[in-house]
């Protein structure tokens, strides 16, 4: 697909992303330049319409003349589970289907309204909805787990983080908006592969961005030149929105996982001193993305059954990005290979060093509230369960091995995965 290349100080390109001999094309089926550009055209029309007339109702008014493009059932639903944003069984998957694959543009219209930062920053809404949707469609919607989806997931955990009464009595909606904007678009047009994938092929991205942060620094520019592309900030003052690009930006490269560790190793520090001042606009800074960061992986503190199908969605990207490394006689990534990766296996692996350091601290940070303990005892409950499924394959291929005995190898490997 095509990538847009943002510079330091705007928009500096279009470009097509390209391999020295893998396209795009291979991770997603495209058809004629033409045909998407009036399939966008028409989707972005029949997309305001919906919200429209969504938001009508929202505020009472009955329409005199149905637009039928969303059945009343499933927007009455909708409008129900709106009610309910901020509860931390929502299902984003019924969702995004109420609102017809629109979950990420419903949502932020419905936050920004919430949040009242429509009336704080004198928002136009017509082209407040148009950016939303631009950052909606720049999202791959071929990718199982990298799509505009996850982006709502992360979006509706960060509100829920945003409420938390020790952080929710110091923000200001610049605080809030940054926090919902950055979530929205923290993967926007991520290409499906990771970034040693992106440095073994010689990606012009990875060129771009040194092979630092590459894909976060990609979200970021695309989010800058869809800002600028919408003109959604011009009315505010140049000082002011070049601030909120740069925190922006400091927001979604925050989400790079290889700077886990020194995020981590900030967050004890503070934690163990007690020195977190958040009324210094610096320490909420830090704290917008810790928050950021747990959204983004908060996959495996939800329930159960949006949890698993989480796991499956992104293993199932891991695997495409395998099986592409294995058609280009790559060596395959960890984690890529669906014949020795499997799926328990991996979300163990997740979940142990780099789900559970994180959200320990989180809960360390808020006072251990009830939102707190509840992904907690999620994340205890679901690693058991995959513990679980891991012993029941491991018997599986246990018995069924031909001559009724695990070889020595096999054993090793088996020691190898059943241990943290």
């Amino acid at each position: 697909g095509d990538a847009r290349v943002r510079g330091q100080t705007g928009v500096v390109s279009e470009r097509r992303g390209s391999y020295p001999f893998i396209d795009f094309r291979l991770l997603n089926n495209t058809t004629l330049s033409g045909e998407i550009g009036t399939k966008k055209k028409v989707k972005r029309l029949l997309s305001f319409q919906r919200y429209f007339h969504a938001s009508r109702l929202l505020r009472g008014i009955i329409p005199q003349a149905s637009l039928y493009l969303l059945d009343e059932d499933y927007l009455g639903q909708a409008r129900h589970m709106l009610s309910k944003v901020g509860m931390w069984d929502f299902d984003i998957f019924l969702f995004d289907r109420l609102t017809n694959g629109n979950s990420l543009v419903t949502l932020l219209c419905h936050l920004f309204n919430v949040h009242g930062l429509i009336h704080h920053f004198q928002l136009d809404m017509v082209t407040l909805h148009r950016f939303f949707v631009m950052v909606q469609e720049d999202y791959h919607s071929q990718n199982p787990y990298h799509n505009a989806v996850h982006a709502a997931d992360v979006t509706q955990a960060m509100h829920c983080y945003l409420r938390e009464p020790k952080l929710a009595n110091f923000l200001t909606p610049s605080d809030i908006m940054l926090g919902l904007l950055a979530a929205a678009a923290h993967d926007v047009d991520h290409p499906g592969v990771n970034q040693p994938f992106l440095i073994k092929t010689k990606h012009h991205l990875a060129s771009l961005y040194q092979n630092v942060s590459v894909l976060e620094n990609h979200h970021w520019r695309s989010t800058i030149g869809m800002l600028r592309e919408s003109r959604l900030l011009a009315h505010l003052p140049k000082e002011v929105t070049q601030d909120i690009e740069q925190q922006l930006g400091s927001l979604i490269l925050a989400t790079d996982i290889n700077r886990q560790n020194e995020f981590l190793i900030r967050l004890k520090s503070h934690l163990d001193n007690q020195d977190l001042r958040l009324e210094d606009a610096q320490d909420r800074h830090f704290m917008l993305q810790i928050a950021l960061k747990c959204a983004d992986i908060c996959n495996p503190c939800r329930v159960w059954d949006l949890s698993k199908q989480w796991s499956e969605r992104v293993c199932e990207e891991f695997y495409r990005q395998g099986d592409l490394e294995q058609k280009f006689e790559l060596e395959i990534s960890p984690l890529c290979n669906q014949q020795k990766d499997t799926i328990p296996g991996i979300q163990i692996g997740f979940m142990t060093y780099i789900v559970e350091p994180l959200f320990e601290r989180w809960a360390q940070f808020t006072g251990n509230t009830p939102l707190s303990e509840n992904m907690l005892n999620h994340l205890r409950r679901n690693k058991a369960k995959w513990r679980s499924l891991l012993h029941k394959q491991h018997s599986s291929s246990r018995s069924n091995d031909h001559s009724g005995q695990v070889t020595g190898s096999q054993e090793q490997t088996l020691n190898e995965e059943e241990s943290p």
